[in-house]
């Protein structure tokens, strides 16, 4: 599942008017407060046999150092993908993971990823072909699992990727459809029938005992947080455990933490405080600027601009593009005393530090999100984040498989050598060993062999 981050640049208006200015005064910015500690235990598959391959090839050329970090990397908590099959053999194949997981007194991180036109027909193409074979196979997904237990990360991409669809519903007078436009596909009837099916799914799998459901949020460095709160609410989130981040990318956990407490603030907002108000709500390509220190400061000018993803955002940096203090303040003015309650996951197993810069005019198309060079792991799975709103950290993408064939725009995948590594890059999902060692290498925080 490899993504096309094309950061939208949503219409959003802030009125900053007399009254709003004055709540600054007492008002304090959204913080996050300490979630209950958790002794959950997180599943750890067998490994992509690339790795052991590795391992091997390393053990044998005297380099043990790399193996042993290698080995460390497959041996922490990571997903099981489901990308593929009929109703049996999924269920046959979840059953069997989850009862190896249940033997090991573990939980299973699963990732369905089977819907329609996923990804857009990139990549990571693939999938059921229509819905009722999508509801069938996830019919057997649910009864594979039965009673054990199990979070589910549903459709990658689902909601960052819709194809056909417009998220101002054309309500702004425009055509504002998406670049996701398959031929395939009924113009008419595709984005409706993505959320149909992301509904089913998730209403599937609530109706088992034991199951955590999460859809997709995207990331802090693609849709803007309004745009998707308002997917969120449509495929089902309030009736599934909430949301999850950064599948598959880079971006770091601080922003994600920021961006995720935005959304579900969002979702609050626009559900009790002034429904159906998603474009109202603040988003990370504006930040208003610092929050203003003294009146006449704050009566003054607010000179806002966008977050940058390539630094770690908070509310009391000197650096205006990191700083989220304006945002946040907003958010707390906006709620007044209401408090967000939609939870999310993040998936920190490449973020360590933080997502690739492509060097300046150098690539038709950089592809930042594609096998970018000396990225690292990040934070070790984990139910105990700290943070309310964060139920946990966790590897969805297997680090150490590739992201697809990245070209940078400059020529067909599979057979154009990728410039930052050297070679053809392998298929999405095929083990890169060159990568799994940049991603051991530069580990924050580092591996312990």
């Amino acid at each position: 599942m490899k993504k096309k981050f094309r950061a939208v640049h949503h219409k959003t208006k802030y009125l900053f008017i007399w009254g709003l200015l004055l709540l600054v005064l007492t008002a304090s910015t959204t913080s996050l407060a300490l979630a209950h500690h958790s002794t959950t235990q997180f599943y750890v598959p067998p490994p992509n046999p690339g790795a052991k391959q590795q391992i091997a090839a390393l053990t044998a050329s005297g380099n043990r150092a790399d193996a042993k970090l290698i080995r460390e990397m497959i041996e922490t908590p990571q997903a099981v993908w489901f990308t593929a099959g009929t109703p049996q053999s999924v269920q046959r194949e979840v059953k069997a993971t989850v009862q190896r997981a249940a033997g090991k007194h573990t939980v299973p991180v699963l990732v369905a990823y089977n819907i329609p036109f996923r990804d857009c027909a990139q990549f990571s193409a693939g999938g059921a072909t229509t819905v009722s074979e999508y509801m069938a196979w996830i019919d057997g997904f649910a009864e594979g699992i039965g009673r054990h237990h199990a979070v589910v990360i549903l459709e990658p991409d689902g909601l960052g990727i819709i194809p056909w669809y417009d998220p101002y519903g054309s309500a702004d007078g425009t055509n504002s459809l998406e670049w996701c436009q398959p031929a395939e596909a009924d113009a008419t009837t595709a984005a409706a029938e993505r959320f149909l099916m992301l509904n089913y799914a998730v209403d599937a799998l609530k109706a088992l005992p034991n199951v955590r459901v999460y859809l997709d949020g995207t990331h802090s460095g693609w849709l803007g947080s309004g745009d998707t709160a308002h997917r969120l609410v449509q495929a089902g989130v309030e009736r599934a455990d909430g949301f999850y981040l950064n599948v598959s990318n880079y971006q770091f956990t601080a922003n994600l933490q920021h961006y995720g407490s935005w959304v579900s603030s969002c979702i609050t907002y626009a559900a009790t405080v002034n429904p159906g108000d998603f474009f109202g709500c603040p988003n990370q390509y504006w930040n208003g600027g610092p929050l203003p220190a003294k009146i006449a400061e704050l009566l003054g000018e607010w000179t806002g601009v966008a977050l940058s993803n390539y630094g770690e955002w908070s509310d009391d940096t000197d650096v205006p593009e990191l700083n989220t203090s304006g945002i946040n303040l907003r958010y707390a003015n906006m709620l007044g005393g209401t408090e967000p309650t939609t939870h999310f996951v993040i998936d920190t197993s490449r973020n360590g530090v933080g997502p690739w810069q492509p060097p300046a005019g150098v690539y038709p198309d950089p592809q930042d999100w594609c096998n970018p060079p000396d990225r690292g792991l990040g934070l070790r799975p984990t139910a105990e984040t700290g943070l309310d709103l964060v139920d946990a950290y966790l590897w969805v993408k297997i680090p150490g498989e590739s992201d697809g064939a990245c070209t940078r725009g400059l020529g067909p995948a599979g057979t154009t050598v990728d410039p930052e590594w050297g070679i053809v890059d392998p298929a999405a999902g095929q083990w890169f060993p060159e990568m799994a060692l940049d991603l051991v290498h530069y580990a924050n925080p580092p591996l312990v062999p």
